[in-house]
């Protein structure tokens, strides 16, 4: 088929990837361990390990697992945590050891806890002790057999790390009593590993490396199988599409979407790795001002995030005053960059912030806007990235031309091999010829730019017109006297549903109606808000994307 992405390609990016370069993500570590052993690999809470210690470390947590707690090839390994160093660590060791890690939220309720500890088969778990009370609640009814129990400064060192051991459990009380069966500590388990054989059995693409959930805010969450050869895929990808505009060796990353999630983990964790990078791990990115602090410290390069960590930064005092002249990468994800975002985060550090999309389903990584000199903010998702096929489909799948709007769909080696145990759910999401339907909505200019226009589920339809939440957010964040903004629909008897914003005023004089005039100036009358409300802030999820269904849910508030 034709592919008119690929004139618009940065010179030197190929039109596809060697997937069969590596065997495993496995292969991956072993060489950067060896290429980078003595350069730093993750630093978190002003402690630094090299690529040489994770690469120890992560050999002796494989070998008690395999060891001591007698995990087979193929075993789950639920790891709970926010970024700390230990998570690296346990996550590499699950790799190495031919296990498959299963990633959870460490602000899961025990309801969503026990489904994902359930449905994955988890017959261990690694977690901090400050969630451990929400395990206790259901370990009974799983298969969990393994307990390994961490606390926040276990890898800082002494004294440090017993000093923040000591004031977050006796001073802040930020771990509420809790009672495992048979606990093991994580320092103890990396000692009783250390000296044990370890085994890497062989792998293959096929084999599963992530049971990733996904869909929670939709109904019950699914574990999307992402393979080896998935993840290979997309790190092979994201280094392609980047070139020799990233240093091996060189890079510092900043990494504070949390690395349990599909866009941290793949995007910041396992690319820069394969690079050479040194990682920076933010425990807390929603701290800002402490953010800040930690921005101060290093000459990073590159930094991912979502539209709404960019713009708590853009807000935060002193963030205007760091340095940004050895910045090379600002990355969005996870949700649509707004254009007044961009505009004042180039404004203020004098380089562009890019978009980027994906998902769990695709490991993430789909499209990507090419960084090529005097590259600026452009609105759309990107290029389909190399080994990728986007097309753009109606209801019944038939491929729809430029420019016109249907559901994205995506066809490549990240595309997962299904959701596990959900064979169901898998056929509702595949087209006949293999592509996975994303469920966004969008379309593709004939240069092969991508367009969001919206998710499928989000639209609006008001009087039989279509209404894309997006659009009307980009147009009210315009305002300077908006903070944050969320569009969503609401019923109404005379044309079925009508558009409901809820806003975040950084203005506290911002009006309803100064906000309704610029609508009106900007927007099609049907795309006017009919009902304006000022809320103190927006649900969102752990990694900052706001909760539509939860402000569409709510009962109409004022701040």
């Amino acid at each position: 088929m034709e592919k008119p992405w690929l004139k618009s390609y940065a010179p030197g990016v190929p039109a596809e990837i060697d997937v069969g370069s590596y065997g495993s993500i496995r292969e991956i570590f072993r060489e950067s361990c060896e290429r980078f052993a003595q350069k730093p690999a993750f630093t978190c809470m002003d402690r630094t390990i090299s690529f040489a210690e994770l690469d120890q470390q992560s050999r002796d947590f494989a070998a008690y697992l395999q060891n001591v707690a007698g995990l087979k090839r193929g075993s789950r390994v639920a790891i709970m945590m926010p970024n700390l160093l230990q998570y690296p660590v346990a996550l590499f060791a699950v790799l190495r050891a031919g296990l498959v890690v299963v990633n959870c939220n460490p602000l899961y309720t025990p309801r969503e806890l026990e489904h994902q500890l359930k449905d994955s088969g988890a017959e261990a778990i690694v977690i901090l002790e400050n969630f451990a009370k929400t395990l206790e609640q259901v370990v009974a009814q799983t298969s969990v057999k393994t307990i390994v129990t961490t606390q926040l400064g276990d890898m800082l060192g002494f004294p440090k790390g017993a000093i923040v051991n000591f004031v977050v459990k006796r001073v802040k009380k930020m771990v509420p009593a809790w009672s495992l069966p048979n606990p093991i500590a994580f320092n103890e388990a990396l000692a009783a590993g250390r000296g044990k054989p370890l085994d890497e059995p062989p792998l293959t693409h096929d084999d599963i490396a992530f049971l990733q959930y996904t869909g929670g805010t939709t109904g019950v969450s699914k574990g999307a199988m992402l393979t080896h050869g998935n993840i290979v895929a997309n790190l092979l990808q994201s280094s392609a599409w980047w070139g020799g505009d990233l240093r091996e060796g060189q890079e510092i990353i900043i990494t504070a979407l949390p690395l349990y999630h599909i866009f941290a983990l793949t995007g910041n964790c396992l690319t820069f790795m394969k690079i050479g990078a040194r990682n920076i791990l933010i425990v807390n990115p929603r701290d800002i001002p402490k953010f800040v602090e930690e921005l101060a410290k290093y000459p990073f390069t590159c930094i991912t995030g979502v539209n709404t960590l960019f713009n708590a930064l853009l807000n935060a005092p002193g963030f205007d005053k760091l340095q940004f002249s050895q910045m090379q990468l600002s990355l969005g994800g996870g949700m649509a960059v707004q254009r007044s975002v961009a505009e004042k985060w180039k404004q203020v550090t004098g380089k562009p912030l890019l978009e980027a999309y994906g998902l769990t389903e695709t490991s993430p990584g789909a499209c990507i806007n090419p960084m090529v000199p005097g590259a600026e903010y452009n609105g759309y998702a990107g290029l389909p990235i190399s080994s990728t096929i986007v097309t753009i489909r109606d209801d019944d799948g038939r491929v729809l031309p430029f420019g016109e709007t249907g559901e994205i769909c995506i066809a490549g080696p990240q595309v997962m091999k299904g959701y596990y145990n959900r064979p169901d759910e898998t056929a509702k999401v595949m087209t006949e010829d293999g592509a996975f339907r994303t469920g966004d909505i969008g379309f593709m200019t004939p240069e092969g730019f991508v367009k969001i226009v919206d998710r499928k589920k989000d639209m609006i339809l008001v009087s039989g017109f279509n209404v894309y939440p997006n659009e009307v957010e980009d147009v009210i964040a315009m305002l300077p006297g908006v903070r944050e903004v969320c569009a969503v629909a609401a019923p109404d008897e005379r044309s079925g549903e009508v558009v409901r914003v809820a806003v975040v005023r950084k203005d506290p004089d911002l009006t309803k109606q100064q906000i309704l005039d610029h609508c009106k100036q900007n927007l099609t009358g049907y795309k006017v808000p009919k009902i304006v409300e000022f809320w103190k802030e927006l649900p969102k999820t752990n990694v900052g994307k706001v909760l539509r269904r939860e402000v569409k849910n709510a009962p109409p508030q004022a701040a």
